[in-house]
């Protein structure tokens, strides 16, 4: 591990050099490449040059120790020498976590996809909840929401909604989100006051652009018609909705958000390319199946990873044990504690591979 750190630190005074060259400052594209790694390794190098502090600090103690100190002065020494002892090991594990590889889509924006499972009108209502949950997230982490697609449910929520989030590292966080969320509760409907359970299922896609994706344009088809639901006075009035079927996987988008086909067409595409990177993205995963079954981040789209249970007011995410009783902060987009967890959890069993 220490070789490779080594390696690092070079490389990043190496970059640190090059980036204030006036050649490299010229080359725009070149520079934010190098810029980039730089920023990327920054963590790892600052981390690494402290672990050589604490590792100075306890070279430095154990030769006073060597000496001839007073007792006051030594005590001193020995609880110094303690706390940097305990600090290289905290940063020991630091660092480990720091070099495990890093999945190449945390940076990227995502659109997340909610659908009504089992519960009929129930079930709808609660999608409605979970996308509410996600806007309040991202407006908490600064991120901006921008609203794809929906099938809206007669009773209110969505049979199914999908939307895209822009921000630094939305994928890194939110790709722990994607499963089956369970509601427990008693519906508006309900006059027997019986709790009911229904379902909801979540996936979080990485946005790719044209070059992380081959799209054959030859096996698309585009159909367009007429908009339905609220929109305003012009939605009936022109075929500005789209649907595209993408004939090799079966695959059909439809988008009806906007008043401009063109508009439409795109965010189609947008989330059909999505769709064909997570297939690609599962078919690598499923041959290196006993990798997957030990990661947190990367389950079956089937399981049920979360139960949200309104008479007791809790949240129970089943694939780390943990259970928050505050179910209103989290539906106001407080997820901060159960993502935090889901990553620790991801990285320990990383670390143990």
């Amino acid at each position: 591990m220490f070789d490779r750190l080594e390696e690092i630190e070079g490389k990043f005074a190496e970059l640190s050099e090059k980036i204030n060259d006036p050649d490299t400052i010229a080359n725009q594209t070149l520079w934010r490449e190098l810029m980039k790694e730089h920023s990327n390794m920054s963590p790892i190098v600052e981390k690494y040059r402290e672990y050589k502090k604490e590792k100075e600090n306890i070279k430095s103690n154990k030769e006073l120790l060597s000496e001839s100190l007073d007792d006051e002065l030594k005590q001193m020494v020995k609880d110094d020498l303690k706390e940097s002892q305990e600090n290289l090991e905290i940063i020991q594990n630091q660092l480990k976590v720091l070099l495990l590889p890093k999945d190449p889509n945390d940076e990227k924006n995502v659109i997340v996809e909610i659908r009504g499972g089992a519960g009929g009108d129930e079930a709808a209502l609660f999608a409605g909840s979970l996308f509410r949950m996600y806007s309040r997230y991202a407006e908490r982490q600064r991120w901006k929401t921008e609203f794809m697609n929906s099938n809206d449910s007669d009773m209110g929520g969505y049979k199914e909604v999908s939307f895209l989030i822009k921000g630094h590292g939305a994928y890194s966080r939110l790709k722990y989100e994607s499963g089956v969320h369970r509601v427990q509760r008693i519906p508006t409907t309900e006059s027997g006051g019986r709790i009911h359970t229904s379902t909801v299922t979540v996936a979080v896609l990485p946005e790719v652009e044209d070059v992380d994706v081959e799209l054959d344009m030859n096996d698309v088809r585009v159909d367009v018609f007429r908009s339905s639901g609220n929109g305003g006075q012009s939605v009936n009035t022109t075929d500005s909705a789209v649907r595209i079927t993408h004939a090799p996987t079966g695959i059909v988008i439809s988008c009806q958000d906007e008043k401009s086909q063109l508009k439409n067409k795109d965010k189609a595409l947008k989330i059909l390319r999505a769709k064909l990177y997570d297939l690609e993205l599962e078919k690598q995963q499923k041959e290196l199946s006993a990798e997957r079954k030990s990661q947190v981040g990367t389950g079956d789209r089937s399981e049920r990873i979360r139960t949200y249970n309104f008479p007791q007011g809790r949240v129970t995410d089943h694939r780390v044990g943990l259970t928050l009783h505050r179910l209103d902060a989290v539906l106001d987009g407080d997820l901060n504690e159960i993502i935090d967890t889901l990553i620790t959890a991801d990285q320990a069993e990383k670390m143990k591979q």
